[in-house]
């Protein structure tokens, strides 16, 4: 069975960081994309930063300069390094891979490739 399990949200001020980890299980992330999608309240979930199988990385424009994905396939982790972070990056984060290997079309513009998902974790971030 496959189970992404995310840690690392919390609440920081403005111009703060967190690190945000994503724990898979039932399958690899070696190979694969992984990446790290947000909601907001009221709003629809959008792409955030996706790593593909050969460690080619992607990001929305709001993200670039200030969040860093990578991924470990040895502990078969994503993390979301997030620096200067805004209230507006106020969100559920959500964690996902795809279920074919070295497949992830639209990378971050699009949900098509994704397997799973994790239950997310909140970032709150005050002014």
């Amino acid at each position: 069975q496959v189970q992404l399990v995310e840690s690392g949200g919390g609440s920081v001020q403005a111009e703060g960081s967190l690190r945000l980890s994503c724990a898979a299980s039932g399958i690899s992330v070696n190979r694969r994309c992984v990446g790290w999608f947000r909601q907001a309240a009221g709003k629809e979930r959008e792409g955030v930063a996706v790593i593909d199988s050969i460690l080619g990385t992607y990001y929305a424009d709001f993200a670039k300069g200030r969040f860093t994905i990578s991924k470990d396939h040895t502990q078969n982790t994503v993390s979301l390094q997030m620096n200067s972070l805004k209230p507006e990056d106020t969100a559920m984060y959500y964690c996902a891979i795809a279920g074919r290997e070295y497949w992830c079309p639209g990378g971050v513009t699009k949900t098509s490739w994704v397997h799973a998902w994790g239950q997310g974790t909140q970032v709150t971030v005050s002014s």
